[in-house]
């Protein structure tokens, strides 16, 4: 009998592109693995593309692809975000607790580099994966993310196939702005994002409800919408310092924005706490500790939920059958020295 030349040639790989799938479900479905959601159609064309291309799978590869290998994948296009250090010690703390390592890959957030790192980590057999952005949004990540359990970070998909752990925006805008309430401050100017994005839509309704719980009624002409840059945060507190009416306090939706805030209370020969107290958001230290004053703000939460990431994605590793949830963090405000009592005149 003449053997088939092509056989010793055939590999895993070839099998997949002949599906149209990845090489980690080949694997799966070859060696007999369960409860990884693979359709019984897919496994049934895998099984006749091996027939078909005459794959023989090897013994010891297929003894190794049966042992765990305690690895799970990072995806993030956050490397050079400032906060970057703080989302991937909270995943490898975490993932270290669980038994497990930690590879990580970049990607800039395209359905290109997204296909790209998880078929990467894919290849590395990881276990699960964790995929995180570097601002609050809706994200849509390829179906083969749906081959291990994936949980996303600091996004979210529209369909709701991805458990998902999200920061606390409105408890966080409610924060920032009952802190300014609490100093004594009854008219409280906001510098918010672009209308349409979840952190602002989220910081602004915690904004109007800490105002509707103390009583005071929301002022449109005090809310301004910026892209969250300093100069931005600049122009819209010269609108509303130089409005006839300014307000005594500003909470500002980013660091950044806030220190452009600094510098429009400043050439005005106001007095930064004293004058006009400024709450911010994101708690970028480099920012927020170095400001003088040092700013009053609230924290975007990523090293706790890089660990909540990965212990809910050990949660669904375990119990593959979970309904998808969203888990949404605290974000706590960090105490400065940038709020104070307003002056009253006597």
């Amino acid at each position: 009998m003449t053997a088939n030349p092509r056989q010793d040639k055939v590999t895993m790989q070839d099998v997949a592109n002949h599906v149209g799938v990845s090489r980690t479900t080949v694997s799966f479905v070859l060696n007999g693995g369960t409860g990884n959601g693979i359709p019984q159609e897919t496994r049934a064309r895998v099984h006749q593309a091996v027939t078909e291309l005459g794959y023989r799978p090897n013994a010891g590869a297929r003894a190794l692809a049966s042992q765990q290998t305690k690895l799970y994948g990072l995806i993030t296009e956050i490397v050079t975000a400032p906060y970057a250090a703080d989302i991937v010690r909270g995943a490898e703390e975490q993932a270290a607790r669980e038994g497990k390592t930690l590879l990580i890959a970049s990607t800039d957030g395209s359905s290109d580099t997204d296909r790209q790192a998880i078929e990467t980590m894919l290849e590395h057999r990881v276990e699960g994966l964790v995929y995180a952005t570097n601002w609050h949004r809706e994200v849509r990540l390829p179906a083969i993310a749906t081959e291990v359990p994936t949980v996303l970070v600091h996004c979210f998909d529209e369909s709701a196939r991805f458990h998902s752990v999200i920061p606390d925006e409105t408890q966080g805008g409610y924060a920032a702005t009952a802190r300014l309430i609490e100093a004594g401050h009854d008219r409280i100017g906001l510098i918010n994002l672009d209308p349409a994005i979840p952190a602002a839509i989220g910081r602004r309704a915690g904004y109007v409800r800490a105002l509707e719980q103390a009583g005071l009624v929301l002022d449109e002409r005090l809310v301004i919408n910026e892209d969250g840059e300093a100069d931005q945060g600049y122009r819209a507190a010269v609108s509303l310092l130089d409005a006839a009416e300014p307000p005594t306090a500003i909470f500002c939706a980013t660091d950044r924005m806030a220190m452009g805030a600094y510098d429009a209370i400043k050439e005005r020969g106001l007095r930064i706490g004293d004058d006009v107290s400024v709450v911010g958001f994101d708690n970028q230290e480099i920012i927020a500790n170095y400001l003088r004053p040092s700013l009053t703000t609230v924290a975007l939460p990523f090293r706790q939920m890089g660990a909540a990431g990965v212990a809910l994605l050990a949660q669904l590793a375990a119990n593959r059958s979970m309904a998808p949830l969203q888990h949404i963090v605290e974000c706590p405000l960090v105490e400065r020295t940038s709020v104070r009592l307003p002056v009253r005149a006597s």
